[in-house]
């Protein structure tokens, strides 16, 4: 066992860090993530340095393996890390980059206490669960507080859960060790059922309980529900739930999640977090995010649609959009920049290869084609079908890592004549292998499994002068270095561009854009500009580089393209 007092005050120095958990009850997702990366905006703008840890329950040691459609969006962060959309909230809304230390899950934290127990690293002590495994939640929590005033706890899951019991547990012990640093928020849903007509308190009482019984009590309360929480909900929770009244915090249903933490302060949110917490509180500096909301709620005299050619769409009979959450956020944020509300159609990849009628119906319909990220064979041909009509028809395309991929396929088929084109994914057989995977070099790959690497996280970029990429970046100042045309982006892909074809199709028009600064790599694919009015792929993400109050580049001037074009035809 460690010395928990003696490791927590050794780390924090002369200014004691101070932590807020974030706890959810009653059922998941409510939103844990979004209230606490708004507290956070909050405590930023009262000028403290803010930052995050989200504790996840599965054993899996990331979220990269972890089919979209059952877990949602996965967060690429800059370091590589492929996280809970949770994460993607936090860099969004606080405007820090995030990254490893952030993010723990069930399995990180059990493989490091069984990999020390076979390095003899507990001294040949009996390593139970209680309190090995809690106190290396607790060493965690630390290493990514360290020079941060104030760290954000999220625990996953559900309070009552057996699989996150170590986390309350971690928990409990800091809140004892130091109990005027630590605060619990518990994030709950009250109910308003259509036949009753009011909000019902219940649930979160019932919530609370569970916590009591692990000997937590919160400090606060945030109740989620499709409406406001009135004085008399406020008062009755407050009763049962051994807490005042002022500590119930309202988190109704809106329309974007950025108007939350309007909402939070219109309830002095922060300034009672900073009292528990014996720090000095002040105004809240806000302007910039007032402003941004205000451009979110504004009429619109801009219309535009735009088709994402999706496959991580369907779970039963519902409509899942989680898994392109960091797409559809890029989008949002460039459309409230130019004020333009874009329209946003799900086409299944699968109908467009079976030629049903309303999938080629709305691909007809849509004034701009994204085909995002994607992994295997289903769905494949579909979205080769949409590239190649957004090519012949002079739509607005923007590619998307397999978006860059299956573009360079379907050019390479339908201009260049190479028929037998395909992805070694998909057809390891096929005579032009397109795209193919590489040896393994560490300087470019991480090793995520037997036989598969992946390149992952941040890698510069070369842009050639005079093309439509140079002059996206050029324009918004988003070169990292401008004197050698050189960008930074996020990459999560496993297989490459075969440079073999690249005087192939370069000789029939296409156009390399962006290449690794040893042009090894092919980044950025492109269509000359007087053939096509915005024809752009890249082997790159740079939807999970994009904030509300600085939207990514090149989603803005996707979204103009996209209006000129539409504007263009409109006048014949």
């Amino acid at each position: 066992m460690i010395d928990i007092r003696g490791f927590l005050k050794q780390q924090t120095g002369k200014t004691a860090t101070k932590y807020i958990f974030v706890s959810g009850g009653v059922l998941s997702g409510l939103g844990k993530g979004v209230t606490a990366a708004s507290l956070g905006v909050l405590l930023k703008g009262q000028g403290y340095s803010v930052t995050n840890i989200k504790c996840e329950n599965y054993l899996n040691l990331d979220s990269g393996n972890i089919n979209p459609i059952e877990h949602g969006d996965v967060f690429l962060c800059e370091d590589g890390l492929e996280a809970d959309l949770d994460l993607g909230s936090y860099e969004r809304f606080l405007g820090e980059e995030v990254g490893y230390k952030n993010f723990t899950t069930m399995g990180q934290i059990y493989s490091t206490v069984i990999e020390r127990t076979k390095n003899l690293e507990y001294g040949g002590a009996t390593v139970d669960a209680i309190p090995y495994v809690p106190e290396e939640v607790i060493r965690r929590i630390r290493e990514a507080a360290e020079g941060y005033d104030v760290v954000l706890v999220e625990l996953g899951g559900t309070a009552g859960e057996y699989q996150n019991i170590v986390y309350y547990e971690a928990y409990r012990i800091m809140k004892m060790t130091l109990p005027k640093d630590v605060i619990l928020l518990h994030v709950t849903y009250f109910p308003a059922p259509s036949h009753i007509n009011e909000l019902k308190s219940k649930p979160t009482q019932l919530s609370v309980k569970a916590l009591n019984s692990m000997g937590i009590q919160p400090d606060f309360i945030v109740g989620r529900g499709e409406l406001e929480i009135d004085d008399k909900r406020k008062e009755k929770t407050a009763y049962f739930c051994n807490m005042d009244q002022d500590d119930i915090i309202s988190n109704p249903d809106c329309k974007s999640i950025y108007e939350i933490p309007l909402i939070f302060d219109r309830q002095n949110f922060s300034q009672k977090v900073l009292a528990k917490l014996g720090l000095k509180s002040k105004k809240v500096a806000l302007k910039d995010w007032q402003e941004m909301v205000a451009n979110i709620y504004a009429d619109k005299d801009k219309q535009v649609k735009i088709g994402i050619i999706a496959k991580y769409i369907a779970t039963g009979d519902y409509e899942l959009k989680d898994s392109y959450t960091s797409l559809l956020e890029s989008i949002s944020h460039s459309s409230w920049h130019e004020k333009i509300d874009a329209q946003i159609v799900f086409i299944n990849a699968e109908s467009i290869e079976k030629k049903d009628p309303a999938a080629l119906k709305n691909l007809k319909s849509v004034d701009g084609i994204i085909v995002p990220i994607g992994w295997g064979s289903r769905g494949v041909e579909g979205k080769i079908e949409a590239i190649r009509y957004a090519r012949e028809k002079r739509i607005p395309y923007l590619g998307l890592c397999y978006g860059m991929q299956l573009a360079s396929i379907e050019f390479a088929r339908h201009v260049a004549l190479l028929k037998n084109s395909n992805t070694e994914e998909v057809d390891p057989q096929a005579e032009h292998q397109i795209i193919h995977s590489i040896p393994f070099e560490e300087k470019y790959q991480k090793i995520k499994g037997e036989t598969a690497s992946m390149r992952l996280g941040a890698y510069d970029c070369i842009l050639k002068p005079g093309t439509l990429a140079h002059d996206i970046y050029t324009k918004h100042k988003a070169f990292k270095d401008p004197k050698t045309n050189l960008i930074s982006e996020r990459h999560r892909h496993r297989y490459e561009f075969n440079n073999a074809y690249r005087q192939a199709l370069e000789s029939k028009g296409f156009v390399i854009s962006g290449t690794s600064p040893d042009d090894f790599f092919v980044e950025m694919i492109e269509l000359p500009r007087q053939q096509h009015p915005f024809f752009l792929a890249t082997q790159a993400h740079p939807e999970y580089k994009s904030a509300p109050l600085h939207p990514h580049p090149i989603f803005i001037e996707y979204l103009r393209a996209i209006w000129a074009e539409k504007t263009k035809k409109a006048k014949g």
